[in-house]
This record gives structure tokens, C-alpha cells and sequence, in this order.
């Protein structure tokens, strides 16, 4: 019997130390897979990290700087997301890979707070987007009247010998010769501040594009709009004329940022390209006899 037993034993201990159990042969087989899971999840978490910080460039270096806004701070972007002990009940359990397993969680809390950030500027940008949208829509961008022949302009923004005072003064817009009855568009979205007959501008409308931008069109024939309506860029307001004092048929235009008169030239270009932009330049440098 002793020798029996002592033959069993030795079979036991030559089974335990050549052969694993099946049980702990199936976990480990678990415990092999869930590594390579576990190492899959890492790359995809990488991957997930590249598109984020595309997206944050993206944000950054193109959207904001089309907006013109500035971009996000790189301490809030960058920040913090809790100590070590915010993991101090994985490390507790004392797990094999302990070290591995708390480090994902810190790439995978790193990016749920970069996605997190990139949803709130997302939000900011679409607001942005439709104030921008308003304010180029308000801003003035186009000629007040059809001048595609660029033939119209006639006296430009500068000091000037007034024909009817016969005296030199500062000639706040741009003049633009037209028949009478000859359309006059609102260069802007804006709100009908003014509309009105005056002794020197005839008849006479402001419009606010708000943005600080104002506009005003004077020795109209007749003007189709009243105070407090809205106007859309392109939208026709009133028909040239030669009311009040003026010499000849034509639309005196003014452009105003903060209530002071502005060069209305520098607004054309939506309608205009390059060439033609810098024809108008040219044309407006020709020295011509004031019509107000």
C-alpha cells in the first residue's frame, strides 16, 4: 500500500508538472484572447485619437480662421483628466496587467474629453457660421445701381469743387450718372432708417445693415420704401432722379461705418471681378465735373 501510494503521488506530481489542468488550460487559452482584444481595442482607440486631432486642426487652422475667431486654447483642450487615483479600484484589485489596463482607460478618458471639447466648438462654430452669414449678408457688397459697363460712375469719395456752392468740400460718396427712373438696389440686408425729402439731397433713404454699416442714396426721383422696413441686398428701393441740389440725373451713394463716411468703392467686389474691380479703380482717379 505505501508503496502504491507513494507511486500515485509521483504520478501526480510527474501529471501536475507536464500536463496543464483543462481548466486552467481554457483560461489561459480566454486570457490569450482577451490580450489580443485588448490590443485590437488599443489600436482602434489609436486611430480614434488621429481623427480627433485631425478634427481639432481642422477646427483650428481652417474654421476659425475662415471665421476669423480665435482657436481654442491648448490648456483647455490639453487638460487634466483626473489623477492616478481616479483608477485606485482597478490598481486595488491587483491584476496581472494592472498597468495596461489603467493606461487604456487614460487614452479612452482622453478622448472621450477631446471629443467632448470638439462637440462644444462644433456648437460655437454653427453659431458663428449664422452670425457670419448675417453680417455678410448686411455687410454693403454690391454697386447701388446696374453699372456692368462700369460707364456710371462719374464722381468719386474726396474732396471735390462743389459746382452749385463753388467751393472746395469733402465729397462723401460716389456718384453714379443714370436716366431718370434707372433702378437703385440696397447693396445690403438692412432696416429702412430714414426715407425723407431734403433741401440739398432731395429725396433721400438711409438704410441700417447694422454691424455698424449705413447707407444712404440721395437725389432719388422717388423712393418705394418707408422707415422701418426691411430691404434685402439687391432689392430695388427707389428710381435716380435730380431732386434737391444737383446738377444732372444721377445716384449720390454713401457708405458709413460707426456713422462716419466710408469709400464706398472698397465694397464692390461681389459683383465684380478682379479686372473689373480694377477698372472701376482706374476710372475713379479720371478727374470729372461734380453733378453735386
Amino acid at each position: 500500500m505505501t508503496v502504491s501510494l507513494a507511486l500515485a503521488l509521483g504520478l501526480i506530481y510527474l501529471y501536475r508538472a507536464n500536463f496543464t489542468p483543462v481548466k486552467e488550460s481554457k483560461l489561459r487559452a480566454v486570457n490569450e484572447d482577451l490580450k489580443i482584444d485588448w490590443n485590437i481595442l488599443n489600436d482602434e482607440l489609436k486611430e480614434a485619437y488621429q481623427l480627433a486631432n485631425e478634427l481639432q486642426f481642422k477646427d483650428d487652422k481652417i474654421y476659425r480662421v475662415i471665421l476669423d475667431t480665435e482657436p481654442i486654447p491648448a490648456t483647455v483642450r490639453e487638460g487634466g483628466i483626473g489623477g492616478h487615483n481616479k483608477y485606485q479600484d482597478l490598481l486595488e484589485k491587483d491584476l496581472e496587467q494592472s498597468s495596461m489596463i489603467v493606461g487604456t482607460f487614460q487614452k479612452l478618458d482622453r478622448l472621450r474629453k477631446k471629443l467632448n471639447i470638439q462637440s462644444k466648438s462644433y456648437n460655437e462654430i454653427s453659431g458663428l457660421i449664422i452670425e457670419k452669414e448675417k453680417m455678410w449678408s448686411s455687410r454693403p457688397a454690391i454697386q447701388p445701381i446696374n453699372n456692368k459697363e462700369l460707364t456710371r460712375l462719374h464722381t468719386t469719395f474726396g474732396k471735390r469743387f462743389h459746382p452749385i456752392l463753388k467751393k472746395w468740400q469733402e465729397h462723401d460718396g460716389l456718384d453714379f450718372t443714370a436716366p431718370t427712373g434707372t433702378p437703385v438696389y440696397a447693396t445690403g440686408d438692412g432696416l429702412v432708417t430714414h426715407s425723407y425729402r431734403s433741401s440739398t439731397y432731395g429725396n433721400v433713404l438711409f438704410v441700417n445693415h447694422g454691424y455698424g454699416y449705413q447707407t444712404r442714396y440721395a437725389h432719388l426721383t422717388k423712393y418705394i420704401v418707408t422707415r422701418g422696413e426691411s430691404v434685402k441686398r439687391g432689392q430695388v428701393i427707389g428710381y435716380v432722379g435730380s431732386t434737391g441740389r444737383s446738377e444732372a440725373p444721377h445716384l449720390h451713394y454713401e457708405v458709413l461705418y460707426n456713422y462716419k463716411p466710408i469709400n464706398p468703392i472698397n465694397f464692390f467686389q461681389r459683383d465684380l471681378s478682379n479686372e473689373e474691380y480694377e477698372k472701376l479703380i482706374e476710372i475713379s482717379k479720371q478727374e470729372t465735373v461734380p453733378l453735386d
